[in-house]
């Protein structure tokens, strides 16, 4: 390998790893979050108090996820039968980790700082996920992704539907929009 691929496949492999996280993260969103595992999330959809939320058990898989990867990549832990790509694959999950910590707890839930965008690609996030809290319970819903956020009024659209059609419950403030 030339230096410039030592550095551009391992470059690679984290960018993807972090694109594909949003699609893993969707996936356990839609099927395990608002599915078998709605004990854990449910939570997140409901008022309570305290500062932790059961929900937040979830980061734990994700940094159980990057953390193996870390040591399957990891000579000093699997010795020769170590998987390189593995190290950048963890690089890649913790990364997407610290943007959903951010974009989800921070901007969207403001766990961590306080600022309301008016504008751009981070107002479209909040009222992306925003709509997505807009059901009550665990079925129906839109938004199941946290950082790729899909247009508003669309979104809406589909709550409507959702909600003609008996699968979604739509809270008042929002339904009245319908």
């Amino acid at each position: 390998m030339t230096a410039l691929a030592d550095i551009m496949l391992p470059a690679a492999i984290v960018v993807a790893s972090v694109l594909a996280m949003e699609g893993v993260a969707w996936g356990s969103h839609k099927y395990i979050m608002h599915g078998f595992g709605w004990g854990w999330h449910r939570d997140h959809h409901e008022p309570h108090s305290g500062f932790f939320e059961k929900n937040d058990l979830y980061a734990v898989f994700g940094a159980a996820l990057s953390i193996a990867m870390f040591a399957l990549g990891s000579p000093m832990i699997m010795g020769a039968g170590a998987w390189w790509p593995g190290t950048w694959i963890g690089l890649g999950v913790l990364i997407y980790g610290l943007i959903y910590t951010l974009v989800h707890d921070g901007l969207v839930h403001q766990r961590w700082f306080r600022w309301v965008p008016r504008r751009g690609y981070a107002k479209r996030l909040v009222q992306a996920h925003k709509l997505h809290h807009a059901t009550v319970g665990k079925h129906g819903g839109v938004s199941f992704g946290f950082v790729f956020a899909r247009d508003p009024a669309r979104l809406k659209a589909e709550l409507a539907a959702q909600r003609a059609a008996g699968i979604a419950e739509v809270r008042e403030a929002v339904g009245r929009g319908f």
